[in-house]
């Protein structure tokens, strides 16, 4: 009876110990999520101030980027809870999820929350890029090569990246 007692309490404190871990690592990189979003919130901000006429793309460019990483989010939430073995938290938090097509085809048949976020983005790589695509990438490249341009939101971003590294987990 002692010995069934004491593998329940165990077993319960070990799955406690595993949700507690679940959920800073999802933390963590909710955190890498956020800053993403943010550089790109602040690119596109950028872009469009400096060439307004690339305001609407940059925006079709940012709702790309917006469906692309809470499609990650979610994915890390589930696969930390479902089959943590496809989340490589010994990796550094960007390289955590490596979804190519495929996974995100298999996951766009789903009929949950997940299965509706990879619909989404699998619709995004497939649909035919924006007619001012190639200027908007023109438009980026040359404001990544003016370092004061991005000043802020580079360092908003680097900041960010360093708080969500020093969150140490386990």
């Amino acid at each position: 009876m002692k010995r069934t007692i004491i593998m329940m309490l165990l077993a319960t404190t070990s799955a406690m110990a595993t949700a507690a871990d679940n959920a800073c690592l999802s933390d963590k990189y909710d955190a890498y999520i956020d800053a993403s979003l943010h550089w790109y919130e602040d690119l596109s901000k950028l872009t469009s101030e400096q060439y307004p006429e690339l305001t609407e793309v940059s925006e079709w460019f940012l709702e790309g980027r917006k469906n692309h990483f809470e499609l990650n989010r979610a994915a890390v939430h589930y696969y930390l809870e479902q089959d943590s073995a496809k989340v490589a938290t010994n990796q550094p938090v960007e390289a955590w999820l490596q979804l190519e097509q495929k996974d995100i085809k298999v996951l766009a048949s789903r009929s949950d929350e997940l299965g509706q976020l990879a619909k989404v983005t699998f619709g995004d790589r497939q649909a035919k890029p924006h007619e001012k695509n190639y200027e908007l990438r023109s438009a980026f490249a040359d404001l990544l090569s003016h370092p004061t341009k991005i000043d802020a939101a580079l360092k908003r971003y680097n900041s960010s990246i360093k708080e969500l590294e020093a969150i140490n987990c386990k």
